[in-house]
């Protein structure tokens, strides 16, 4: 589970048309066709991840609309016990004009000033009693009063007591955030905060370690916005930006992360995570206001830029993540051990994938084919298998499942169609009780790895 602790607020949109300017004033006049609420602010940050499947857990303070605020969190099943209403303050509310996709004009309503201790201390406690399903602390600030200073303090001290990683979105006060596991400005902030104008490479560097160094931070990553992302750790790493086409930035930082935390806590591996925020950041700025990316979408997005079909490979633990972002899609799933690609693996799997929208290929591991077909199988390794599999373009995934038959894989997958060759009419289809509905697909007659091999070794006798 991902904690979420900041600054939440809502993002409300305005959109409409714009064909003339005001009499009144040199301003365009917005005729509006839809209204909207979005989560946003650290919202936001709860958006992405439960776009990408995650379990999320919020703690926070609202104020006068809070009721607003609560309906969004509510309508998406997130549990609200760690949200605190302080009737005092002003639920923080951001509107935009949108004329034909473009922003017209943002006006704000909000507080600034630090919460009072009580709610800090009741924000606290809620964290404290919820420790042990904490993988993760994501502090959103954007200094509007929430994360404190000494509630800032508190929360890294207790997830460094527990071993949790801590990532934050940093504003201004940036002694608040000493001894965190990472914070994560953009390059102005980290400007502002080090005082060194950064207009080179080498600017960067030099204020990336001071600042790394001043806060005892175990990393520090810095947006680069066109220019990628720096992380300063063991060393200095830099990667370039993904992004394309840049429609609208707005709560491009948010994804970041958001998409940080939910791949570090599946995978303790940061640069890989850093790839994964990166394509994250270049799926929603190409999108228009506050907007998410899909675990999907990321996958599609790096296909783009990669020649590689490794995408597509799934590992069998990120399988329930990849259902959630799949969810209004009908999911056609079979598997085999897929030994020596042939035309008639081709022929079924394009037959399959006619069935639904996506299509999902199990494979079984090395050891498994060995235990079903003999010491001398398989011909081609697990990963070449699945690799090979994931290049036809009718495969949209492939899992490796190590177990002799994929019932605890299509227990996870849940496919509205399982698919499965004639040769098993009359015969009980291993996860039929969990499928909404069975296929069996016609074989080519003669083709099979079993036969391709016992030409091989005829052809090899004489």
């Amino acid at each position: 589970m991902i904690a979420v602790i900041g600054d939440f607020m809502i993002d409300h949109y305005l959109w409409g048309e714009s064909n003339r300017i005001s009499p009144e004033a040199p301003v365009p006049v917005v005729e509006v066709k839809k209204e909207e609420d979005r989560l946003g602010g650290a919202g936001n940050v709860v958006n992405n991840l439960l776009a990408l499947g995650s379990e999320v857990l919020v703690s926070t303070v609202l104020g006068d609309e809070s009721e607003r605020m609560l309906k969004l969190l509510r309508e998406k099943n997130v549990n609200t016990a760690g949200v605190f209403i302080d009737k005092s303050r002003k639920t923080i509310v951001k509107s935009r004009v949108i004329a034909s996709n473009h922003q017209v004009v943002r006006y704000d309503k909000e507080t600034k000033e630090d919460i009072k201790k009580e709610y800090e201390e009741k924000i606290f406690k809620y964290l404290k009693a919820n420790i042990e399903k904490i993988d993760i602390f994501l502090l959103s600030d954007y200094a509007k009063g929430v994360l404190t200073e000494s509630l800032t303090q508190k929360i890294i001290d207790l997830a460094n007591k527990y071993n949790k990683k801590l990532i934050i979105d940093p504003k201004n006060n940036f002694s608040k955030y000493k001894n965190a596991y990472m914070i994560k400005p953009n390059k102005k902030e980290l400007s502002l905060a080090t005082g060194i104008e950064i207009k080179s490479k080498e600017d960067l560097i030099k204020a990336g370690w001071k600042l790394k160094k001043e806060l005892n931070l175990k990393y520090l990553l810095v947006t680069l916005s066109e220019e990628g992302m720096a992380l300063f750790g063991e060393e200095f790493i830099q990667i370039p930006t993904l992004a394309r086409e840049v429609y609208d930035v707005t709560g491009a930082g948010d994804t970041v992360l958001a998409s940080l935390g939910f791949y570090l806590s599946k995978k303790d591996n940061l640069i890989e995570a850093m790839h994964f925020a990166n394509a994250a950041a270049a799926v929603v700025v190409g999108k228009v206001g506050s907007a998410t990316a899909s675990l999907d979408e990321i996958m599609e997005i790096e296909r783009k830029l990669d020649n590689s079909v490794d995408y597509k490979i799934i590992d069998f633990e990120r399988v329930e993540d990849l259902m959630k972002s799949l969810k209004n899609k009908k999911i056609v799933f079979t598997n085999g051990c897929f030994d020596i690609l042939h035309i008639g693996h081709v022929k079924y799997l394009q037959k399959a994938k006619t069935l639904g929208d996506v299509l999902i290929v199990g494979v079984n591991s090395n050891e498994s084919v060995k235990r079903l077909k003999g010491e001398d199988r398989p011909i081609n390794d697990e990963y070449d298998r699945a690799y090979l599999l994931a290049s036809l373009e009718v495969v949209d995934y492939v899992v490796i499942f190590k177990e002799d038959t994929p019932y605890e894989l299509i227990k996870k997958i849940k496919p509205d169609v399982l698919v499965k060759g004639k040769d098993y009419e009359g015969k009980e289809v291993v996860g039929s009780d969990i499928a909404k509905e069975v296929k069996l697909i016609d074989f080519v007659d003669g083709k099979s790895t079993t036969n391709i091999i016992k030409k091989i070794k005829e052809r090899n006798a004489k």
